[in-house]
């Protein structure tokens, strides 16, 4: 599946909802997040996807956050600020972004750290990390859009990274399709 359009499309629609809120300050549905954070969050989300599409890119050696705590004090810093300030962070944050990632390879095995010394990602998945980031987040902001609202392929996606995390894979899968089945009034089994 070929994400980047998919987080053209995710990016697009979450701008149209940032702009349309009446308010930065009012709570998401991330625990003591407001809406301020959760659109700093997808800025400092889009700066930190860059710093890695350029070191795997071009060798930088540059990590996704200089520190978990870092990134927090950013987004606790940013989150005050207009909505339109916060609107055109994130929009200005993944045009730039944008231009990095539709250059990395989705089959990248180049090993990439979150911060210094911490976790290590595979440079072919954060076109991956950004829709996930874009559409989850997106839904945070308690402003009208839900998974209702996204692909079928997508959200089948997110279930599978989901379930590779989480395991056991084989029965939650089973129990999304027979979900998905009845939903649709088409029972998947006795």
């Amino acid at each position: 599946m070929d994400l980047i359009p998919l987080v053209d499309r995710h990016t697009a629609l979450l701008l149209a909802t940032a702009e349309n809120l009446d308010s930065a300050g009012t709570a998401s549905l991330c625990p003591g997040w407001t809406r301020g954070h959760i659109l700093t969050h997808v800025a400092r989300n889009a700066d930190g996807l860059t710093r890695l599409a350029r070191a795997a890119l071009e060798g930088t050696g540059e990590t996704m956050y200089a520190s978990t705590e870092r990134r927090d004090e950013e987004i606790d810093a940013g989150a005050g600020r207009s909505l339109p300030d916060l609107v055109e962070d994130v929009r200005s944050s993944a045009a730039e972004l944008r231009r990095w990632l539709a250059r990395v390879d989705p089959s990248s095995e180049v090993l990439l750290e979150r911060t210094p010394g911490g976790p290590t990602l595979r440079a072919g998945v954060l076109a991956f990390l950004r829709i996930r980031e874009v559409v989850y987040h997106h839904a945070d902001l308690d402003a009208g859009f839900g998974f209702e609202d996204v692909e079928e392929d997508l959200v089948a996606l997110f279930l599978r990274d989901e379930v590779t995390r989480l395991a056991p894979a084989a029965r939650v899968e089973e129990l999304w399709r027979l979900g998905r089945g009845v939903e649709r009034g088409h029972p998947s089994g006795p």
